[in-house]
């Protein structure tokens, strides 16, 4: 017997991915995405405001039963475990988490993805969530290793852990161009945030040769770097 899909409305959430489709942009999406599989192209604030009623609705339900055909089905399960007030358990909500990064197939899927539960949760696992990234950040798959930059990105690069990232962009040795994006994008927020630091870490380090110029050029095109610090960068190039 096939499972019962959960429903909304009436409809299962597949059916509404096709109807909110119609009024996306497929193509536009699919450009953004090369090489990504069955995309709908719908628009990333009518996928959050679906995530939202999920979410009021019975979220555990359509968790349980969720599709990733479509690369917007996976998006909406980030979407929905960044909705959801996480278990009391910290362990059984990055359990969840883990399930999602699992299915991530793209930097759309990936990069839409936020933790529930906002400051205050990242504030009270702070630990946790840093021990919990860096094990991304030694995941041998693409998409893996990048949810682990991107969000490590997004909450510790700060005095604490600087060092450490560093070590650990040094150590990725992975040749997916969406690693290696991750990478160069993060060092740029670094640099914005330590400049004197990431200065002396890009002074000697051991990344890749596209990493590394790639990171140079994200600098160079950040309006919080001055003019003088960018020629100074450019001139760095490999």
């Amino acid at each position: 017997m096939e499972e019962e899909h959960y429903r909304l409305d009436g409809l299962t959430i597949k059916e509404h991915l096709l109807q909110l489709a119609e009024r996306g942009n497929k193509k536009f999406t699919e450009s953004l995405n090369p090489g990504v599989e069955h995309i709908l192209g719908i628009r990333v604030p009518d996928l959050r405001k679906l995530a939202a009623r999920i979410v009021k609705d019975d979220w555990e339900a359509y968790l349980d039963t969720a599709d990733i055909y479509y690369m917007e089905e996976r998006m909406l399960q980030g979407m929905v475990l960044g909705c959801i007030r996480p278990d009391a358990d910290v362990e059984v909500y990055l359990h969840r988490v883990t399930q999602f990064v699992w299915n991530i197939n793209s930097w759309s899927v990936c990069d839409t993805f936020k933790f529930g539960g906002g400051k205050k949760f990242i504030e009270a696992n702070k630990d946790r969530l840093w021990e919990y990234l860096k094990t991304w950040m030694h995941a041998e798959g693409e998409y893996e290793i990048r949810f682990g930059v991107v969000m490590a990105m997004q909450h510790f690069i700060d005095e604490e852990h600087l060092d450490e990232l560093f070590s650990l962009y040094d150590g990725i040795r992975h040749e997916g161009y969406y690693v290696r994006m991750a990478v160069a994008w993060a060092l740029s927020v670094c640099f914005v945030k330590f400049p004197e630091r990431t200065l002396a870490y890009l002074k000697q380090n051991s990344l890749d040769k596209f990493t590394y110029n790639k990171a140079l050029q994200k600098i160079t095109e950040s309006y919080r770097v001055d003019a003088a610090t960018k020629e100074v960068i450019r001139a760095m190039k490999r």
